[in-house]
């Protein structure tokens, strides 16, 4: 078991101590101190010393926090997902899960289980908590020839904020769950089941306010600037921090979501061609850079269109100089023919500057 593992584990068995799930006392225990000897006769300097009693009364009580829960054999058909989760559990795939598969498939079970609750008045018995890339990788099993391999579970009593805290707990430091999963999870989850009191939420999750505040700006962002980036996991909680000011002003928002699409449209052409896609960072640069010059996108409306011999509006000329030639944005109005396109760009490069 590796440091990082046995930590995650650590940390998820006290989130569930601290829940309040600890089995209580069993009769049997009880039973058992009860025929236990009881020493008579002890000197009085000895009276500090535990008695056997208390020691044997200690002994179950920290057994009764360290031994492991009882856990069930299940197949992971009988569980569904709580959707509560930030996991994205339908983007799970064979690549994604490929080393955990392999684990399970050689170990014959999962080593660490997963947790589940009851659902005794739903569709199936049992709900997922924590676990969805095991549920996912023993699923793949079963249907690939392992069909002997169960889900080791663990059923808890939680409600859903309290199984909000312990799916949180264990996804924070997983790789695979993107930023901006995390950030979305985290603005349902404010309004669910803290009324919307920030303070209140960084508590339970035991997390400093301004890293809740810096998640909720990432789920913030608006729709057109997270489809710039080529893939979810590309999209950072520092690009949030440094976007989500200035689209907080009107102007720079407008000249942001512009840039935005227009990096999408490059994105789709890149994947579509096979080219590599334009990286997060370079995305968030682009972004951020496309204010530092409203004034341009601003000024476009005034510039000569570009008009067909019937009329019609083709596009802008964005410039025309004798120094640098002339620029010009084909963008048509409505139906346009190559033809009318080609015949008003000639009338455009007969008429520009360079050429007089």
């Amino acid at each position: 078991m590796s440091g990082v593992g046995g930590k995650r584990r650590s940390l998820l068995a006290n989130a569930i101590e601290s829940i309040g799930t600890s089995p209580p006392a069993t009769s049997a225990s009880v039973a058992s101190e009860d025929k236990a000897p009881v020493v008579v006769d002890k000197p009085v300097d000895e009276q500090v010393t535990p008695s056997f009693l208390e020691r044997r009364g200690l002994a179950f009580d920290e057994i009764a926090r360290t031994v492991k829960r009882p856990t069930l054999r299940l197949k992971p058909s009988e569980c569904s997902i709580w959707p509560g989760n930030a996991r994205d559990h339908a983007a799970l795939s064979y690549d994604r899960c490929a080393t955990l598969i392999e684990s399970i498939r050689e170990e014959g079970t999962n080593r660490e289980p997963v947790v589940v609750r009851r659902t005794p008045n739903a569709e199936r018995q049992y709900e997922l908590i924590v676990g969805t890339r095991r549920h996912f990788s023993v699923s793949w099993l079963n249907a690939n020839n392992h069909s002997e391999i169960d889900l080791i579970a663990r059923i808890e009593s939680l409600d859903d904020e309290a199984a909000f805290r312990l799916a949180d707990l264990e996804n924070r430091e997983r790789e695979d769950v993107t930023d901006l999963e995390r950030a979305r999870n985290y603005r349902h989850a404010i309004d669910a089941y803290y009324h919307g009191v920030r303070t209140k939420m960084a508590e339970r999750l035991a997390i400093p306010k301004q890293n809740l505040h810096n998640l909720l700006q990432l789920a913030e962002l608006p729709d057109e600037v997270v489809a710039a980036f080529a893939e979810p996991g590309d999209l950072k909680i520092r690009h949030g921090m440094r976007l989500s000011p200035l689209l907080k002003d009107d102007t720079r928002r407008e000249i942001i979501l512009e840039e935005a699409r227009a990096i999408s449209e490059e994105q789709r052409a890149l994947r579509e061609s096979g080219a590599d896609k334009i990286e997060g960072s370079k995305v968030c640069e682009r972004l951020s850079n496309a204010t530092s010059a409203p004034r341009v996108k601003a000024s476009s409306k005034s510039k000569p269109a570009l008009k067909s011999s019937t009329g019609h509006e083709v596009g802008i000329i964005l410039a025309d100089t004798r120094t640098k030639g002339i620029t010009i944005n084909i963008n048509p109005k409505g139906r346009v023919s190559v033809e009318e396109i080609l015949d008003s760009l000639r009338t455009a490069i007969e008429n520009a500057k360079f050429a007089r």
